[in-house]
């Protein structure tokens, strides 16, 4: 259980009233708006937990309210968890990031990137050069989402329900319906928010030679101690898991706040839930369901260089290396992206081995530091960590999608404003 806001009252260098105010703009502008059931903000600074508040409800149908081990469906949080584990088999030296992934997926040999037509009668043309791993960790392996809703490729993916949030089928009928789709892209030309991380989940299982799900369980679940985090909630704890909803009217993933102010549909009720019993697909992409707590026991790892109470994931070197921007030429995502949709926001921003990575703050037009790393969830989750700041931010809430509201940015700017004793 994670010390209340009241046992650190003021400390590390940030304001309390200034942290106190995030709290009341949250309520005021989200909870009690309608447009969020509840919200739980957790600011770590130097080590320690200097502000942690839960607002509103988990769940609005049962007046369940937001408590300090709420279990959430963190979705594409998944992501850099999912990513850590790949390198920590990248440091054992069982597989290199520039191997060609046809290496380990045969079938994909042969993929083609489209020109034209539609499923199943596609015609392509010869990649520039293989699809290589690195291309999976940064999203330019030309795969996508079929909720992009942008091309004939992401159409064939909504057709076979790759990628959605209700998963369907296993990893390996993924892997083999992908090989049956053209790419979008020739690899490395382009960023695309995609099934990418999927398929790093698929490659862990298959290069350890275990199931992906005990690879995380054995090697960073269990030796850290993150207790609640799983691809399922177990009967004990399901009394503990928040409701998702909709900011759209029908339940869908197509709300934009310019379009309709507040309500909710509910999306996911907690009591008939599919994460209440274990997946057949195992998603690495956003499978995960977590606490406030066990995540930031997972990023409190990465900011001490990949190592917490003795249990190391990875060394500092290549932690380095993952947050560094890995985007081809060393731009930022507008001039590689052809993504209708990403959990982070573009300008100054790059991408690094399953992180967004700040490059520069200035451009972003938010408050930061160069290096901060971060990603977010479909259900309007985030976090980020800024090295130079000694600085963690987890917000968790369940409302699709996560472009709905300016949350992330609102949350940046007011975070940093609570910084009183900067290290820069």
């Amino acid at each position: 259980m994670l010390a209340p806001t009241t046992a650190v009252p003021e400390s590390a260098g940030m304001s309390k009233a200034a942290l106190e105010r995030i709290d009341a703009h949250l309520k005021a502008r989200y909870v009690d708006s309608g447009r969020f059931p509840g919200t739980q903000l957790l600011v770590y600074r130097r080590g320690h937990v200097v502000h942690m508040s839960s607002i509103g409800l988990a769940d609005i149908e049962r007046n369940v309210p937001v408590k300090d081990d709420t279990i959430y469906r963190i979705y594409s949080m998944t992501k850099p968890i999912t990513s850590v584990a790949f390198m920590m088999l990248f440091e054992e030296g069982k597989v290199a990031l520039d191997d060609p992934v046809a290496k380990y997926i045969p079938e994909w040999k042969n993929l083609g990137v489209f020109v034209a037509g539609t499923a199943p009668a596609f015609v392509t043309r010869p990649p520039a050069r293989p699809m290589q791993i690195v291309d999976l960790l940064r999203h330019t392996s030309g795969l996508t989402y079929g909720f992009q809703q942008r091309s004939n490729v992401d159409a064939a993916y909504r057709e076979a329900k790759i990628g959605a949030v209700e998963k369907a089928g296993t990893m390996q009928s993924m892997i083999a319906d992908l090989a049956k789709i053209p790419l979008e892209f020739s690899p490395g030309e382009a960023w695309n928010y995609s099934v990418s991380t999927d398929v790093i989940g698929y490659l862990i299982g298959k290069i350890a030679d275990q199931p992906f799900e005990q690879f995380l369980k054995e090697r960073i679940f269990d030796p850290l101690g993150m207790s609640d985090t799983d691809f399922h909630v177990p009967a004990a704890k399901a009394h503990r898991l928040a409701a998702c909803y909709s900011a759209d009217a029908g339940g869908g993933l197509s709300f934009h706040a310019a379009e309709r102010k507040g309500g909710l549909t509910l999306q996911d009720d907690p009591a008939t839930s599919t994460f209440l019993s274990p997946p057949d697909f195992i998603s690495g992409g956003g499978g995960l369901c977590s606490t406030s707590s066990d995540y930031l026991t997972f990023c409190r790892a990465l900011i001490k260089g990949g190592e917490l109470g003795g249990v190391r994931l990875l060394g500092p070197k290549t932690l380095q290396l993952m947050t560094s921007n890995h985007l081809p030429g060393g731009v930022d995502l507008p001039a590689m992206s052809r993504s209708m949709f990403a959990e982070a926001a573009y300008n100054g921003i790059g991408f690094g081995l399953g992180f967004s990575v700040t490059m520069d703050p200035a451009r972003t037009l938010i408050p930061g530091s160069a290096g901060e790393y971060a990603w977010g969830g479909a259900a309007s989750t985030a976090f980020w960590i800024d090295p130079a700041e000694e600085l963690i931010t987890i917000f968790m809430t369940q409302v699709l999608p996560s472009s709905a509201y300016p949350i992330r940015r609102e949350l940046r700017t007011m975070v940093y404003a609570a910084i009183t004793d900067s290290n820069l």
